[in-house]
């Protein structure tokens, strides 16, 4: 079965794809799968070649290095082609690099974990690891999300949105707009990013407005966070119709909040697994985990996170993430790990759903025709 495995992008999250990426290769089965890269640059171009993984690690992505990559948008063929260009006499050629079973996202934010590749992938009808596009969208947007769990009866924390043309218009506006509605310390959040790029806290007004600029620079829509003191409960989730919960985690942070470095670049967060939380929190953890998934439509996996206020003991939903990191220390994975599932099982489980999954598809009718 020939597996693409897709990653990189126009994100501020395309290093961490590319870690992602890594892992996933490294850990799958090379005797079940034949494995075909398919790398994007951070101004969006697709690349093949011997190794596009390490040309964008490296940097070196030039034409020679990383010919341009194209995915058919043909139901039929579910080809991937290479692009390559002969100066000398100024031809383009054009060769078919074979057809993909499945392709597996390992892209993290924008243009990739929010449903806009997910609906290419639709018109060329080929199989994909993940949720769909509604899925997607609406995990990838926090404003969104945190309203649809409101209406799932979920319980969230106080928040508004801000459109970016709404604070450039005036600051002052806004400021006194959260002020008056919330009450600090408040988180600062770009709606559609991930790996806390772009969080700020937010303890003074000073600070507030400082982390309103930081956040417009990622996203045209802000989501503005009632803070609590609250513990960071995880759990994993896999499947689709009948999706299962992993155990929980927790992640205990060094610094002020799970930030990017303490994800990514630092050492000093404390991840415990399992999370030290009752059996009745636990149940608790999962049940809303399930409802969060098939509220938004999830199918395939999704990394659910909570908070757990440290007096009361009250939970509130947080974020849902439809591609959750995927390296060897990312939670996703090692949740499961910890549920009796190892990495090269686990992806074994998310191409067969999303094999399912295509096969669901296909059974949906396509045309309707008028009767005389």
């Amino acid at each position: 079965m020939r597996i693409g495995i897709l990653f990189g992008g126009r994100s501020g999250e395309h290093e961490v794809s590319l870690r992602s990426a890594r892992s996933v290769l490294k850990a799958i089965d090379r005797d079940k799968y034949s494995v075909i890269l398919i790398g994007i640059t951070k101004t969006g171009r697709w690349i093949g070649g011997d190794n596009p993984l390490a040309a964008l690690e490296d940097g070196d992505v030039t034409i020679k290095q990383c010919p341009d990559t194209v995915l058919l948008v043909d139901p039929s063929r579910n080809s991937l082609l290479q692009v390559s260009r002969k100066i000398s006499d100024e031809k383009i050629c054009v060769d078919d690099v074979g057809n993909i079973d499945v392709v597996f996202p390992v892209l993290h934010g924008t243009f990739g974990e929010d449903g806009a590749v997910q609906g290419l992938l639709e018109l060329a009808d080929i199989p994909y690891v993940g949720s769909g596009v509604v899925g997607s969208s609406v995990g990838m947007d926090k404003g969104v999300f945190k309203s649809v769990m409101s209406t799932a009866g979920l319980p969230i924390l106080p928040f508004i949105t801000i459109n970016r043309s709404e604070y450039w218009r005036d600051p002052a506006i806004v400021v006194s707009k959260v002020l008056k509605q919330l009450t600090l310390p408040v988180f600062i959040k770009p709606a559609n990013l991930g790996s806390s790029v772009g969080i700020t806290k937010a303890n003074d007004i000073v600070e507030l407005k400082s982390g309103l600029v930081e956040a417009c620079k990622w996203d045209r829509r802000i989501v503005v966070e009632e803070g609590v003191d609250a513990r960071e409960i995880e759990v994993s989730v896999l499947g689709n119709d009948d999706p299962e919960v992993s155990v929980a985690g927790e992640v205990v942070p060094q610094r002020d909040f799970y930030d990017y470095d303490a994800k990514y670049v630092c050492d000093d967060s404390e991840l415990l697994i399992p999370a030290p939380i009752s059996p009745d929190q636990l149940v608790r953890v999962q049940e809303m985990a399930i409802v969060a998934y098939k509220a938004v439509d999830c199918s395939g996996m999704a990394r659910v996170d909570f908070l757990l206020d440290k007096s009361s003991g009250k939970l509130w939903i947080n974020e849902l993430n439809t591609i959750p990191g995927f390296t060897e220390i990312s939670m996703y994975p090692k949740l499961w790990q910890a549920s009796g599932v190892e990495y090269p099982e686990l992806i074994d489980t998310l191409i067969e759903l999303a094999l399912e999954r295509k096969e669901q598809r296909d059974n949906t009718q396509r045309s309707f025709e008028v009767l005389n």
